[in-house]
C-alpha cells in the first residue's frame, strides 16, 4: 500500500493516484478523460499522472488498444487502502474515493455500528461486472441451501437500510434475486453473453414503482407531531419507490401495512393508507402487518 512514509507526494496528487487506482479496481479502466474531468485537470498533466501511478505500480495496468484506457491487469494489487464503507460511498454517490486511510469527523456524530462489512474483492469484481455488464460466477451462502455455484449477471448494488445486497439474474434459478454481499464468496467475471431476458430492462420487480402513501398512525395520540417530524402534506407522504425494495423500506421504517392498522408496538408511527399498493411486490412479505390473503383473494376473483 501507498504510504506517505513510502514516497513523497503532495497531497493533490495523492488524490489524483487514489483515484486512478479506484477506477482500476473497482470500475476495471481508466483514461485521461477520466482525470481531466474530475480534476478540471489539462490533458498534459494527466498523462504524467498515469505515468506515474504506472511507475508506482507497474503490474496493475494493461493497455488497450481498441479502447485506448488503461484496463485492471491479472496483477493487480491495490496501491492505497480503502474501507468497505469508501468504496460504497464512491460507488453509490460518486464521491469519497479520494480520502484514503481513517478520516477525522468535522464535528462529533455517531452513526450505527455495522455488524458486517462486505469484503473489498467481492466489491471490486461485483462493481467492476456491473459497470462492464458481465458475468458473474460465485459461491453463495443460503439458510436454506447452503452453499451452492451460481452464475449471476448483476446489474445493481442496493443498500436496503440494514445491510447491502447485489440485484442480479440468478441462472441457477432463471429468475431475478437479491443476492447479500456478506455471503459471496470466491467472484469471478467469466466470458459470455448477456440475454436479453437476464438484462436489467427484464426485471420487472426492479422496473415497476409503485406509489405509497405514509399517514401518522390512527392510534396516536397527536398525529400531527409524526406529520411535522416527516414534512407530510395534507396528513399524508407520498413516496414512489421500487417494488423490488418496497418490503426492504417497510420494515425499515416501520411502516404499519394492514389494511386496519392493527399492528402493536411503540416504534410503529406510520401507517401505509393504500396497502393495495404492495399487491404483486415481490418482498411484501417483509412488510409489517401485511396480508397476502387479500391479494390471493382479488386474483381468485379475476
Amino acid at each position: 500500500m501507498l504510504t506517505e512514509k513510502t514516497i513523497e507526494i503532495n497531497s493533490a496528487q495523492k488524490k489524483r493516484l487514489a483515484h486512478i487506482d479506484f477506477r482500476v479496481n473497482y470500475l476495471g479502466s481508466v483514461g485521461r478523460n477520466d482525470l481531466i474531468n474530475r480534476y478540471d485537470t489539462k490533458e498534459a498533466a494527466a498523462t504524467r499522472d498515469i505515468a506515474e501511478y504506472r511507475r508506482l505500480a507497474p503490474d496493475n495496468l494493461d493497455y488497450d488498444g481498441v479502447s485506448k484506457r488503461y484496463v485492471r491487469s491479472e496483477r493487480f494489487t491495490p496501491l492505497f487502502e480503502f474501507t468497505s464503507s469508501q468504496v460504497l460511498t464512491a460507488l453509490s454517490q460518486g464521491l469519497g474515493e479520494d480520502f484514503v486511510g481513517v478520516q477525522k469527523q468535522f464535528v462529533f456524530c455517531e452513526a450505527p455500528a455495522q455488524l458486517q462489512q462486505p469484503s473489498i474483492q467481492v466489491l471490486s469484481e461485483l462493481s467492476r461486472a456491473i459497470h462492464q455488464k458481465r458475468i458473474v460466477k460465485i459461491n453463495y451462502r443460503s439458510i436454506e441451501s447452503g452453499v451452492t455455484s451460481r452464475e449471476i449477471v448483476p446489474f445493481v448494488l442496493v443498500n436496503n437500510g440494514l445491510r447491502w445486497h447485489v440485484r442480479a439474474y440468478d441462472r441457477r434459478r432463471s429468475l431475478f434475486i437479491d443476492f447479500v454481499l456478506t455471503r459471496i464468496s470466491d467472484p469471478q467475471i467469466v466470458s459470455g453473453e448477456i440475454k436479453d431476458h437476464e438484462a436489467k430492462d427484464a426485471d420487472i420487480q426492479w422496473n415497476r414503482i409503485v406509489e405509497l402513501e405514509i399517514t401518522a398512525h390512527p392510534r396516536l395520540p397527536f398525529p400531527e407531531t409524526i406529520e411535522f417530524d416527516y414534512g407530510m402534506i395534507n396528513g399524508f407522504l407520498k413516496v414512489n419507490v421500487r417494488a423490488a425494495i418496497a418490503g426492504y423500506l417497510m420494515r425499515l421504517w416501520n411502516v404499519d401495512c394492514s389494511k386496519n392498522h392493527n399492528v402493536d408496538g411503540n416504534e410503529i408511527h406510520l401507517w401505509l393508507r393504500n396497502s393495495a399498493a404492495l399487491y404483486g411486490v415481490g418482498n411484501n412479505f417483509l412488510a409489517p402487518g401485511y396480508d397476502s390473503s387479500d391479494e390471493r383473494q382479488l386474483s381468485a376473483v379475476k
